[in-house]
């Protein structure tokens, strides 16, 4: 049966690219800096979902307006009759305003899905155009351009689900489908500008983003730290035993505190259950 060998398969892109990528630069510029670029020396804490409702309202209409007002003062944008946005990023806000600890609202997700989905959408639809009866394949168009790219950004772990509704809208709305691939740096530039606003105004009271482009740490170990790993020793039956290298990893749980290592990604909810643990010893 191949079923049992196709559930272990996997395919992990960050396993090729990570060694190549160097470690985030945050921290060592200056602190008020890099704290606009989510970097922090110490978590922050936990707000409320009234405060949280307060910032995504004020994050949302910001970046929304941003992206509106920037994209009808681009004249080649109005000479091609783009709209003033488009309805995927209404989604897109959402994310990155509300649910800014999500993998899916970070940026690595939130550009490059976008850019993956609108480059799939519109070249799915220039290639049904080649066929004469394209108009009535329009929607056989739409459902395989969501498709693949999906299957794109879960390959390349850039999943964002308002992405999947620019695939979508390349394919089958008349007005997308007339911007062919000027579309793409539509995508770009609104991703761009939504970005902007997520830092600023995610950056006032919480933390955005939780990770660039890996929660992993992507900082080589120098020759010095590897005589300072732990080493286990793991014997196995009828052989020599052979060392096993582990690094150490601690967390420093206070009461009101969780400080983790860089590099070491907590959500607010496992940080709020680490902290609950403390509070009933």
């Amino acid at each position: 049966m191949w079923l049992p060998d196709a559930a272990s398969w996997n395919i992990d892109i960050d396993r090729y690219l990570n060694p190549f990528l160097p470690p985030p630069p945050w921290k060592y510029l200056p602190y008020p800096v890099s704290w606009w670029f989510g970097y922090r020396k110490n978590p922050p804490r936990a707000l409320g979902n009234v405060l949280i409702a307060f910032w995504s309202c004020i994050g949302i209409f910001c970046g929304i307006l941003l992206i509106e007002g920037v994209s009808r003062h681009v004249q080649v944008f109005r000479d091609h009759g783009a709209p003033i946005i488009v309805a995927s990023f209404g989604a897109g806000a959402v994310l990155h305003f509300s649910a800014i600890e999500s993998p899916l609202a970070q940026p690595r997700s939130a550009i490059l899905g976008q850019l993956i989905a609108s480059v799939i959408g519109v070249g799915i639809a220039k290639l049904f155009a080649l066929n004469p009866d394209a108009e009535n394949l329009r929607w056989i168009a739409g459902a395989l351009a969501c498709a693949a790219a999906t299957v794109v950004m879960i390959l390349t772990k850039t999943i964002h689900p308002p992405a999947g509704s620019t695939a979508l809208l390349a394919a089958v709305d008349e007005n997308t489908l007339a911007l062919g691939w000027l579309l793409v740096p539509i995508m770009l530039l609104g991703c761009a500008l939504m970005l902007a606003a997520a830092l600023v105004v995610n950056n006032l009271q919480r933390r955005f983003p939780s990770f660039w482009w890996t929660p992993e740490d992507l900082t080589r170990q120098k020759p010095s730290d590897l005589e300072k790993t732990e080493t286990k020793y793991e014997p196995s039956l009828g052989s020599s035993s052979s060392p096993t290298e582990t690094p150490e990893v601690q967390l420093i749980i206070r009461k009101g505190e969780v400080i983790a290592p860089e590099g070491f990604y907590l959500t607010d909810e496992e940080r709020q259950y680490l902290e609950s643990l403390v509070e009933r010893t």
